[in-house]
């Protein structure tokens, strides 16, 4: 080789080096910007890759991620082409690839070098990394509201319990001389009209101080042994006439064999009551109501699913929030559903909800066979 070739090489070699390391440079600053979403770093990084190879001008290049693709514009099926794996984890997740368009003379690997070898391990690594951190960072991200949520709920608890107890008292003397006043003799029509309104509102008031309370946690479950087919049928037996009014139909799969289960029967009863309810709320225009339960390993399962609206998934995100409710003022509290997870998971349970938009929604509870213990029975 002569010192004039030597030199072209060299030359080459350099100016293929400089595309390298500013191809590597380019992705790290990518990944490094804020507020970026995944999708739009992948598509940056792709377009960095044609200018990195030999032949830029005949280069396409294309990433696979989860079978989702982010490509150069124009790209086509090329007989040459290089590819390395995108390993997240331990698992192949994707590919990263650069083709050529056109025949080029054969080097280390086909047309390519050994050292676009070397590059494209390095960018598949690079967008390996870039998933993991952003992986890392979702999770750090639903941990913190899972922590945000956690201590708003007590907060909120604590909050709950202080107002129930101090209302209570004052509520009491308001719906007493209420039913006394009403006692009078020779009372006006109107004024005895008015202290009926007074006792119902303070009734009303109260049931949600209750459902405060519970809650707040302050009313632990009194248990007995409850059968949810007795339990069931007379919940649909108080429904009965609404449902034929509404054109609703009643479907009900509770085999009277069923375990009985360790609980409040007052309050299953309320979280039965409360879920057929909302299942009748969601379907204004008649629907089918199915109530399923079933025996599986040491705890009994009980579905309760409509035909009705729906909910999408930012409404179902915050179902069991406290006071947050989709219905119009005066008509929810919005402490139907967190009451019922709290007294489901009061009882040692867990509730599961499932819905999709203008099909209708699930409910599924679990409850163990065999109850928490109390302090009592563990001493």
């Amino acid at each position: 080789m002569t010192r004039h070739e030597s030199s072209h090489s060299a030359e080459r070699a350099l100016r293929e080096r400089v595309k390298e390391l500013t191809c590597l440079y380019g992705i790290a600053q990518i990944a490094g910007r804020p507020g970026v979403s995944l999708d739009e770093i992948l598509q940056a990084i792709v377009e960095l890759l044609p200018p990195a190879w030999q032949y830029p001008e005949i280069s396409f290049a294309r990433i696979v991620l989860d079978e989702r693709c982010y490509s150069t514009p124009g790209i086509r099926e090329c007989r040459h082409e290089q590819s390395a794996d995108i390993i997240v984890s331990g698992q192949r997740r994707g590919v990263v690839q650069v083709a050529y368009a056109q025949e080029r003379p054969v080097l280390d690997e086909g047309p390519f070098l050994k050292e676009e070898r070397s590059l494209i391990d390095a960018i598949a690594r690079q967008v390996s990394l870039v998933i993991e951190r952003r992986h890392a960072e979702e999770e750090r991200s639903k941990l913190q509201d899972q922590v945000r949520h956690a201590d708003r709920l007590a907060t909120i608890g604590m909050l709950a319990a202080g107002v129930a107890h101090e209302l209570n008292e004052p509520l009491g003397n308001i719906l007493g001389f209420a039913q006394l006043a009403k006692k009078c003799r020779r009372l006006p029509q109107s004024a005895k009209q008015d202290l009926e309104k007074i006792e119902s509102a303070s009734l009303h008031a109260r049931e949600v101080i209750r459902k405060l309370l519970i809650f707040a946690r302050q009313m632990p479950p009194q248990k007995t042994r409850v059968s949810l087919h007795q339990t069931v049928q007379e919940t649909l037996d108080f429904f009965h006439g609404r449902c034929t009014e509404a054109g609703i139909e009643v479907e009900s799969f509770v085999p009277p064999e069923l375990p009985e289960v360790s609980a409040d029967p007052g309050q299953i009863s309320q979280v039965l009551v409360n879920l057929v309810v909302n299942a009748l709320q969601a379907m204004p225009q008649g629907g089918k109501l199915t109530i399923r339960a079933r025996a599986c390993d040491d705890c009994v399962s009980l579905s309760i699913e409509d035909t009705g609206i729906g909910m999408s998934e930012e409404v179902l995100g915050q179902i069991f929030v406290p006071f947050f409710t989709t219905k119009d003022v005066g008509e929810g509290t919005g402490l139907g559903l967190p009451v019922v997870r709290g007294i489901v998971e009061a009882h040692g349970g867990i509730i599961r909800v499932e819905s999709t938009v203008s099909k209708g929604t699930c409910f599924e509870i679990r409850l163990p066979v065999e109850g928490p213990r109390s302090v009592e029975e563990k001493a």
